[in-house]
């Protein structure tokens, strides 16, 4: 499945919302330090409802660790100044959908790191700087679960 990939996130709501999305899409969530919560947070625990049980996740000190980790084949960063929109990617189970955090986005030297197979972008008002992080990741895992079939899914007729 996907893995998703939430770089020094700073809103505990955000990451609990995640934390609900990659258990019921299948997809594995990777956080990476310093995270601007902790998990025993009540917004977090609130924001992921009885899902965090469910879901895969976890949390790597460094960025290098979590390469390490994940050893991934094709790393998409999402961001306000990508090159590719997100449609335009033919997803495959194993991708990387790389966030930045909340108020800053992904750094320079993140987007231009060797891992990072594409710069992604979702299309938003041209007035308008950036989309939430959690909603930013939804609208990216469910395109790629899509263009797979929506595997493991069980879809009511």
């Amino acid at each position: 499945m996907f893995r998703i990939l939430f770089l020094t996130p700073e809103i505990p709501g955000n990451t609990g919302n995640a934390i609900r999305l990659a258990a019921i899409t299948g997809a594995e969530l990777h956080l990476v330090e310093p995270l601007g919560f902790d998990f025993s947070d009540a917004k977090l625990r609130r924001a992921g409802l009885d899902y965090h049980d469910l879901a895969v996740v976890t949390v790597h000190k460094t960025l290098e660790a979590a390469w390490a980790a994940l050893a991934p084949e094709r790393v998409y960063a999402f961001t306000s100044d990508g090159e590719a929109g997100y449609t335009d990617i033919a997803y495959q189970p194993g991708d990387v959908l790389m966030f930045g955090r909340e108020s800053e986005g992904l750094p320079e030297e993140v987007k231009t790191d060797p891992h990072i197979t594409s710069r992604v972008r979702l299309p938003m008002l041209p007035s308008l700087r950036s989309l939430n992080l959690a909603n930013a990741a939804s609208i990216a895992v469910y395109e790629a679960w899509r263009q797979n079939n929506f595997a493991g899914a069980q879809i009511k007729a």
